[in-house]
């Protein structure tokens, strides 16, 4: 590594795609130059000390990418789906102190914060809440018997229908305003030396209790209002859980909850949507809400377990390496020999996966106290501070993940898999083959192995970038500054929002570890909740297991008009205050002064359908 210039990189010339590799941190910040400069050392120490040759060189002939290689010297795992009930319920310990158990909503709410930010403070991917309503809808509860009691103390006398009347309404107020505070946390509170917002995703939806349905109605009119000058919240991540019986038909009960977060997903790109009822997400479900799936933002998703229960509640991935998929086409001479290729590092990536496992598994619960000794990862709080923890690492997921399927197709048959039915069909062919492999591994190692739609869009920059310098600019395949993520059709394909829904789906069954699907439309849906309802039943009836909806969503800073706005404000004239709220996988990101290239380039790209195009039956 030269040393100096990476001095030169990071503090004296920036270099825009290296210090902005995250979105979501402001890399020329003091804290920021920090962590990338300590970031790449701990890579370069990581590979000299703890990878095998083999794994080495893969990587190096960019076949590989092992994903936070910049955390593999701390041993720390990816994410968890956190039990936020438990920890309520019980009370917890962050290292200076005990958390008394929440008496009310704000309390809990509030709580709910601290417990993200702890355990961000232990891994280093993002933090999620598996069942959001269910664990709050009993703070809301006691904030309105609480209300109750101080209306009783009052020296004025009310009816019992005015007492019921006005504590509905306090607690109504006071539900909301935890919310309020909860989205504002989210995007103010900083961990890991405070360098970075924590990556936080919550999923509710099917808590159908009085008290559960006030909670979603608030946190979705807190997201609707926005953050302090109404700018759109980039956190939390939220997911609403669908699910036919409860908030999908007209007779359900919560059918009018759904239908507000399609009318709000249209204006603020949150809620996401997870599909309860696709064949591979309905497996696992016993109409307990622990069993319903749960989905980080990014779009991880854990749920079968060889070592215990199988359900998201308390376990996460452990790490995830990724496959590239154009560079072992390019280097075939066939579709034959492209399979011989990908089995080979197939067999490279599971030996990291391992091997990092391995690692992982000799540290001790005293190194990661919050999501070990509080019991936020299952098991956890049976073991001693100083025991390692192989034991209930093993619930959690090991995942093969891969990039550029659509450029591989264009190698291999010359069209991808939006363009003709033999690439469709080979598409399909290559990732069947891909989650046969990874089962087969799953029942030799006896671990949770799994695939991931690897999400990373900075890698889809960083693959084709080194792909450009062997082989050039090869139209359809390397003339871009990205590869197409996971199995999506390219963004550039001009293919119906039908069609693109339809393609996609058949991956999501076989991408196990995590998986989405979203379109973009080409204007703003903040008026058209009937858009957003048509396509997310579109994406239902397909057996989408998780999705979401991509519009343009800008403000100006100056008079705070919203809506598309293409270079200059309407209102005012304003053409540099600008923020421009983009998906980039399941994740928002804001000002373009934050993005790499790759993520630039993408999104200029990007066709935009129009949404009235889509057909709900």
């Amino acid at each position: 590594m030269n040393l100096y210039q990476l001095y030169e990189d990071v503090c004296v010339i920036p270099d825009q795609d290296l210090v902005q590799e995250n979105a979501n941190v402001d890399g020329k910040s003091p804290l920021g130059k920090l962590a990338r400069i300590s970031s790449e050392i701990s890579k370069e120490l990581s590979s000299t000390y703890l990878l095998s040759e083999r794994v080495k060189k893969a990587v190096n002939e960019n076949y590989l990418y092992i994903h936070d290689a910049d955390y593999y010297l701390t041993g720390s795992t990816t994410c968890c789906q956190i039990p936020l009930g438990k920890l309520l319920k019980n009370g917890f310990h962050t290292g200076h102190g005990t958390i008394r158990p929440p008496q009310d909503i704000r309390s809990a709410m509030a709580l709910a914060s601290i417990i993200l930010q702890a355990n961000q403070n232990m891994q280093h991917g993002g933090q999620a809440f598996p069942m959001f309503d269910v664990d709050l809808a009993p703070y809301v509860e006691k904030t309105y018997t609480r209300q109750i009691e101080r209306l009783k103390r009052l020296p004025i006398q009310l009816s019992d229908e005015q007492l019921k009347e006005v504590a509905e309404a306090e607690t109504v107020t006071a539900t909301y305003q935890a919310c309020e505070a909860f989205i504002h946390n989210a995007n103010s509170m900083h961990s890991r030396g405070g360098g970075q917002v924590p990556f936080v995703s919550i999923n509710y939806g099917t808590e159908v209790s009085i008290w559960g349905r006030v909670f979603i109605r608030e946190l979705l009119r807190a997201t609707e209002r926005g953050l302090g000058n109404g700018e759109t919240p980039i956190f939390p991540i939220q997911i609403f859980k669908v699910k036919e019986g409860i908030n999908f038909n007209e007779e359900d009960p919560n059918v009018d909850l759904f239908k507000e977060a399609c009318r709000i997903s249209g204006k603020r790109l949150f809620p996401n949507f997870s599909f309860i009822d696709a064949p591979f997400n309905l497996q696992y479900y016993d109409e307990t809400h622990e069993s319903e799936i749960a989905y980080m933002g990014c779009r991880t998703r854990v749920m079968g377990n060889r070592h215990g229960e199988e359900t998201s509640i308390g376990r996460g991935n452990l790490s995830f390496t990724t496959l590239n998929l154009v560079k072992m086409a390019l280097t075939s001479s066939g579709v034959a020999d492209f399979f011989e290729i990908l089995n080979r590092y197939v067999d490279v990536a599971l030996e990291q996966l391992i091997e990092r496992f391995d690692y992982q598994c000799t540290r001790k619960v005293e190194e990661f106290r919050f999501l070990y000794t509080q019991g936020v990862w299952k098991g956890s709080e049976q073991l001693a501070p100083s025991d390692e923890v192989r034991e209930v690492l093993k619930q959690g997921t090991l995942s093969v993940g891969f990039i550029g399927l659509a450029e591989a197709l264009n190698v291999l048959v010359g069209a991808t898999h939006a363009e003709s039915t033999e690439a469709e069909r080979l598409g399909l062919e290559i990732i069947t083959h891909l989650s046969e492999r990874i089962k087969q591994a799953a029942d030799r190692y006896d671990l949770n192995i799994s695939l991931l739609a690897t999400p990373a869009e900075g890698l889809s920059g960083k693959f084709v970038a080194k792909d450009q310098l062997e082989f050039g600019m090869i139209e359809g395949v390397t003339n871009r500054a990205f590869y197409t993520n996971s199995f999506h059709v390219p963004v550039y394909q001009p293919v119906s929002i039908q069609n693109k829904i339809r393609i996609e789906a058949p991956y999501h069954a076989l991408c196990d570890a995590g998986h989405i699907t979203y379109v973009e439309v080409d204007g703003s849906l903040a008026h058209n909740a009937e858009a957003v309802e048509s396509i997310v039943r579109l994406m239902r009836k397909h057996n989408i297991g998780y999705g979401s909806i991509n519009h343009p969503v800008d403000r100006c800073g100056s008079c705070g008009q919203e809506g598309l706005i293409d270079t200059s404000c309407p209102t005012c004239g304003e053409d540099e205050n600008i923020e421009r709220i983009r998906r980039i996988t399941g994740y928002l990101v804001g000002t373009m002064d934050r993005w790499n290239t790759a993520k630039r380039e993408e999104e200029k790209a990007r066709v935009k359908h129009h949404a009235r195009t889509v057909n709900r039956r």
